[in-house]
């Protein structure tokens, strides 16, 4: 008989990319998983009323909603256009974590963006990031929406993410306010020499919003993007890692988040499993 998923364990459904939204929380729901975290783009294809409806249909606790931010353009249409899809995503996470089973957290994921076209300000892209979460905040205070920064490894500073370290996303965080969060996610955060301090310093202000695992895999990818791996197959130290977050208090879910190609043209059954055996092989025990 196969185990149980651990009850902290969050199907992402990036990790099964090329499912519905009516499939990936059948997968989940069929392996046993109690949490789900969702993307846009299968909410979008079916519209947010029908979306709402297959969450509260399927019993799972939403454990975040993947994601908006990518807010860097310069002031004018674009940057107003990125800000409206902004407040767009803040409505709909308030609307699928009602939905989800209790526990739910209305949880949206912020991914900075990269530096516009012709441009290589990084510290001016990353303020006008951080002027664009405050402009937010109130509105997301308002729906009961935590705005979660999530800081991407440095290589993708230039065309997604010029917040690169915890650090800089708590930097941001503290800026705006006590409702801000922070992800951490172990395939964007492991190489930090800074990473139990800033945990910690996290911790302090109950700002981790959100923890994401998959590993690190070389040789890398031509897309760096899907280097991503099952934790166990890479280089990552999910022990220290997962203990230090649960240090720094948090006792939320914990989604597994992969990008890699041949997980995606994978039954999505078969991935459900192998993600909830690498889990419990390399991040459930450090759980305690």
């Amino acid at each position: 008989m196969t185990p149980r998923p651990h009850p902290r364990l969050s199907l992402n459904q990036a990790t099964i990319k090329h499912a519905s939204l009516a499939e990936a929380l059948d997968v989940a729901r069929g392996a046993g998983y109690r949490s789900f975290g969702a993307w846009r783009e299968p909410v979008a294809e079916v519209g947010l009323a029908r979306a709402a409806e297959l969450v509260r249909a399927s019993g799972l606790r939403i454990s975040s909603l993947c994601r908006a931010g990518f807010f860097t353009a310069q002031p004018g249409a674009a940057r107003e256009k990125a800000l409206d899809d902004n407040r767009r995503a803040i409505d709909e996470t308030a609307v699928l974590a009602a939905a989800g089973a209790p526990g739910s957290r209305a949880v949206l994921v912020l991914v900075a963006g990269g530096l516009p076209e012709g441009d290589r300000d990084l510290v001016g892209a990353r303020a006008r990031a951080a002027e664009a979460i405050a402009a937010l905040a109130a509105e997301a205070a308002a729906a009961g929406v935590t705005l979660a920064i999530e800081p991407m490894h440095p290589i993708f500073a230039a065309d997604r993410g010029v917040v690169s370290t915890l650090g800089q996303a708590l930097d941001i965080a503290e800026a705006v306010g006590p409702e801000i969060g922070v992800v951490v996610d172990t395939y964007h955060v492991w190489w930090d020499p800074e990473l139990p301090a800033q945990l910690a310093r996290a911790g302090a202000s109950g700002r981790i919003a959100s923890y994401q695992v998959c590993d690190w895999v070389t040789p890398l990818s031509a897309d760096t993007l899907l280097s991503r791996g099952y934790m166990g197959n890479g280089h990552v130290d999910f022990a220290r890692i997962t203990r230090l977050v649960a240090d720094a208090g948090y006792g939320g879910d914990i989604e597994v988040e992969v990008f890699r190609q041949e997980i995606w043209d994978a039954p999505y059954a078969d991935v459900a499993a192998r993600v909830a055996a690498a889990f419990d092989q390399a991040v459930a025990p450090a759980l305690g």
